[in-house]
């Protein structure tokens, strides 16, 4: 991963490949950000101008290239859009600063050391421009010939970052530094194991590398295999890995501080490959099923990260892993699986199986009664439908939680939405053969998902759920921070619900 230093350096003795600057969109055209006054004054105050010559305009994610002034020692000026410009007296979003140094990082690959002298105003700057460079200059290249980290057209990422302006000794600049390397790690290896091929991530794979990475960071680990998970009652788990070669898991990851006095639950669903089973996707529809365990990636990672971060907050991780494919011992529409709730639910579409492990999940959660829980999945093509690509739904059975999992997400750059559990369309998951079915009414499929749910959370336990189904996968091209492939959605919204947890904002 890209190495992060502070620097009080001025730009132009900086020995580098590259200098970034940000450039802000104005109504009389582009506009210098703070931070680049040095360089601007090595223009004689015409940067802008030259800037606009070039076809810029400040747009947020446009990156324009130009050769550095006499007299400096890095031959290239890399300027970065950062949208529209702040009122005055205001500061850029952070968010917009994030997605410029993910821009310019994406724009830097191959290059060994850049410096950053994007606008820095207080550590939360320095924060969000690391975590955009740490994710923006992210490449998954494991399994192309050129291999060993180098990107698709056989270059490296981005190898050294100085961001400039900073303080070197500021104790909130070198800790909102290293929170973002903590958080960015564990982000980015939520995205390996996303792009990495079912074949080699079965549940046993993705059980095995939690375990080596929570032992590593001080987590207790705990791992149901197949034989444990049938001693114990999982039917939901058991039943949508029961047609697949490779057996299911349940992962349980436990951090605690010992001034510890809230319990948090994160709750991951973990399809390593989802074929539909006997209700089969079809062609178009399976090609990227790789990432139906992005919710579990995801609560692996924030536990990780809220380890290192060492909060004090009890955080629980369980990984709902299982492989959904047909075969003679598939589950099939119209069997009736008996939960580890000792529920009953009738399945009327194997394709709708994510629900049927976090059922399992969540009320395995729910025996050591959290403050709260969140359950983060890839569960519905509805919610898709609905907020599109970029934009995760969050339901609840607590209003005042719902706002603020919304308030978290938005306030570390993650799109979301808060949708309602409307009580009318439990009816349609009504069964004459069992409790539930875990189909309902087709309009508002992701709305009966969440009711599901609900069903199999504990009596009293504040939940919310997070459906990452449109975000989890980007399928367009990398835009702002954001990479191609498996993007780790929804690991900084956990992380930062974390973070108030322990600092009690949360309940």
């Amino acid at each position: 991963m890209t190495a992060l230093t502070l620097s009080t350096a001025a730009a132009p003795g900086l020995r580098a490949d590259a200098i970034v600057i940000g450039v802000a969109k104005a109504a009389k055209g582009p506009v210098v950000a703070p931070g680049a006054e040095a360089v601007d004054k090595a223009y004689d105050g015409r940067l802008a101008a030259v800037l606009e010559t070039l076809g810029a305009s400040g747009a947020e994610g446009e990156v324009t290239k130009l050769p550095a002034p006499a007299g400096f020692k890095a031959p290239l000026v890399v300027a970065v859009g950062l949208g529209g410009e702040p009122e005055e007296d205001a500061s850029f979003d952070p968010e917009a600063l994030r997605k410029a140094a993910g821009a310019a990082a994406r724009a830097l690959t191959g290059a060994k050391k850049a410096a950053f002298a994007l606008p820095v105003t207080d550590a939360g700057d320095v924060g969000a421009i690391a975590e955009g460079v740490l994710l923006g200059a992210y490449s998954f290249d494991t399994y192309k010939d050129n291999g060993g980290g180098k990107a698709k057209n056989g270059k490296a990422p981005l190898g050294d970052a100085v961001l400039l302006g900073t303080r070197t000794r500021d104790a909130a600049h070198k800790g909102a530094l290293a929170r973002a390397v903590a958080v960015c790690e564990e982000l980015n290896r939520a995205r390996d194991l996303i792009n990495m091929p079912p074949n080699d991530l079965t549940p046993e794979a993705f059980a095995a590398i939690a375990s080596s990475a929570g032992k590593q960071h001080g987590l207790k680990v705990q791992v149901l295999d197949e034989k444990a998970l049938v001693k114990g009652g999982y039917g939901g788990i058991l039943g949508v890995g029961g047609g697949s070669a490779a057996t299911p898991r349940l992962v349980k990851l436990s951090y605690t501080h010992s001034k510890a006095d809230k319990h948090l639950a994160f709750v991951g669903k973990g399809i390593t490959y989802d074929s539909g089973g006997i209700s089969l996707k079809p062609a178009g529809h399976n090609e990227t099923m790789k990432c139906d365990m992005s919710g579990a990636a995801a609560v692996f990672a924030a536990v990780v990260a809220a380890a290192r971060l060492g909060l004090e907050v009890n955080v629980t991780g369980w990984l709902a892993l299982a492989e959904n494919m047909p075969s003679g011992t598939a589950v099939r529409p119209g069997d009736v699986l008996r939960m580890y709730s000792g529920k009953t639910v009738e399945v009327l579409n194997t394709d709708a199986e994510g629900r049927l492990v976090l059922a399992d999940a969540l009320w395995a959660a729910s025996q050591e009664g959290p403050d709260a829980i969140v359950d983060v999945a890839t569960l519905t093509g509805a919610m898709m439908l609905a907020l599109g690509s970029r934009t995760f739904g969050i339901m609840a059975n607590d209003d005042a939680f719902r706002t603020a999992v919304h308030e978290a997400a938005e306030e570390v750059g993650e799109p979301a939405w808060p949708m309602p559990l409307p009580e009318h369309l439990r009816k349609g998951m009504e069964s004459p053969t069992a409790d539930i079915a875990n189909m309902g009414e087709r309009m508002g499929g992701g709305l009966v998902a969440g009711l599901f749910l609900r069903e199999f959370v504990g009596e009293g336990i504040t939940w919310a759920h997070l459906d990452i189904a449109g975000p989890a996968f980007n399928e367009g091209g990398p835009f702002g921070y954001t990479p191609k492939g498996g993007t780790g959605t929804a690991v900084r919204t956990l992380v930062r619900l974390a973070e108030l947890t322990a600092a009690g904002d949360l309940g």
